[in-house]
């Protein structure tokens, strides 16, 4: 199988790239800068340029490209660029998509669980609205974008995605420094739920979806959300360290802003993978404590 891939060098990308090369699939990487090989195609999304005969004869595109959403404080010109480096991307490359004559027989594209808010308590499918939050005004527009290939009858499913974890990056990769020194703690009371999923089970899904039927938003998330309480009290003990102090809001917010503060550490998202478990996919790391032992203790 033959899979284009925008968002290629960062955290999932580079796994997912891994995992379809070892699997005997040909990963094709877009890239912004001149193309090395035949297994790379330059494009710049700003600029809308794409030479979608490129992709003529592709069997899959995987577009996860996107500015990072915690990687900075939310200024508005940092905000104008989360926004724009998805929709600017899935624009290009589904109506690119779009208009070949052989066209792909899947297209996956990148979503986030940031699209529900805070739902509190309640466990939230794929059926649950979307918030009125900067992060669901974010997803919307991410996923709108790829209308163009819905239109044209390419199967588009949406990948909506919880924390990933790695030690490598993302809030795992951020934190678990100050884990290690026996400095982490909860975030405030705790309380608020956590969707959570390994990064080896994120690049299964996405390779499972690769060959499956399903269509729309889909959770990928682990069955098992956890509170902010849980998840600390559990990579304190896989670390062996303490992990008792509590973290007040103002804290992290004197670094990156109140407001990402509040959506990324502090709104509940007890989200599951309704859809992925109706598809019969199967988690390898459904529970906290053994995903984390797995990751962490990997050389």
């Amino acid at each position: 199988m033959d899979v284009a891939i925008t968002g290629s060098s960062g955290l999932i990308g580079k796994a997912l790239v891994r995992r379809l090369r070892d699997a005997g699939h040909r990963p094709i990487r877009l890239v912004r800068r001149p193309a090395r090989g035949g297994d790379e195609i330059r494009y710049d999304p700003a600029a809308g340029q794409l030479d979608a005969s490129s992709l003529e004869g592709i069997d899959a595109v995987v577009n996860l490209a996107g500015a990072g959403i915690g990687d900075r404080r939310w200024t508005d010109a940092y905000k104008r660029l989360i926004v724009e480096s998805r929709t600017d991307t899935t624009s290009l490359v589904a109506g690119a998509i779009a208009g070949l004559a052989d066209k792909p027989g899947r297209f996956l594209s990148g979503s986030a669980t940031g699209v529900y808010g805070d739902g509190g308590d309640s466990v939230i499918t794929e059926q649950a609205p979307a918030a009125d939050t900067f992060l669901a005004h974010v997803v919307t527009s991410w996923e709108a974008a790829a209308q163009p290939a819905v239109d044209a009858g390419i199967p588009t499913a949406f990948l909506r995605t919880g924390i990933v974890l790695s030690p490598h990056g993302g809030a795992l990769g951020r934190q678990l420094w100050l884990f290690k020194l026996g400095l982490g703690g909860r975030f405030g009371d705790g309380s608020q739920y956590q969707s959570w999923i390994s990064l080896d089970d994120e690049v299964r899904a996405i390779i499972h979806l690769l060959t499956s039927d399903v269509t729309g938003p889909v959770n990928l998330v682990a069955p098992n959300p956890v509170t902010n309480s849980e998840f600390t009290r559990i990579l304190g003990r896989v670390l062996k360290r303490p992990a008792l102090l509590p973290i007040p809001k103002f804290g992290p917010a004197l670094l990156y802003g109140t407001e990402l503060v509040e959506a990324l550490l502090f709104e509940s998202a007890r989200v599951v993978p309704e859809v992925l478990h109706s598809d019969g996919f199967e988690f390898v790391h459904p529970e906290l404590e053994v995903a984390l032992r797995d990751v962490l203790n990997r050389p």
